[in-house]
């Protein structure tokens, strides 16, 4: 599967895709770039490092691969972008958002722990009912997390 990573703000990330879908997204610890990246890819990079300078992009309209999920994360990450730039909600709001009860916020975490596009599909913009900070699976952790929602202008989470 092809790979391209990319410098950003934040840190070295990656892309992977097959064909014209995009099967992930990485926080790496040094750059690694197996196969040449096709212009899709290439433009997505350019969002992604803009993104991550000034927030501000959804990313809603990039080609994943649902078929690489299962049903359940579909459900999650389907309603995850719904939650913008800037914003955050709890894991029980996006359990309800998806017809299950706020006793399901757990499942919904460990799914969104399981996202393989983390940023684009935002993960990290979830915390726990009591505000608190939860994990995030991508480099870095919970700085990482911080770091993303400052940078999105959450004004919870400035620095």
């Amino acid at each position: 599967m092809p790979l391209c990573s990319f410098p950003t703000p934040i840190g070295e990330c990656a892309l992977a895709w097959e064909e014209d879908q995009l099967t992930g997204f990485r926080f790496l610890h040094r750059p690694d770039t197996q196969g040449s990246p096709p212009d899709w890819i290439l433009l997505l990079i350019k969002r992604i490092q803009l993104h991550l300078v000034q927030g501000g992009d959804d990313f809603n309209d990039v080609p994943f691969a649902w078929q690489s999920v299962s049903e359940f994360q579909r459900q999650i990450y389907h309603a995850a972008l719904e939650i913008k730039s800037g914003q955050t909600a709890t894991y029980g709001d996006l359990a309800r958002a998806i017809g299950q009860p706020p006793g399901a916020s757990r499942a919904v975490g460990t799914a969104l722990g399981q996202n393989p596009w983390p940023l684009l599909v935002p993960c990290h913009r979830f915390i726990g009912a009591n505000g608190k900070m939860t994990g995030f699976s991508g480099h870095g952790g919970i700085q990482t997390k911080l770091k993303l929602l400052a940078i999105e202008g959450s004004e919870l989470f400035a620095e």
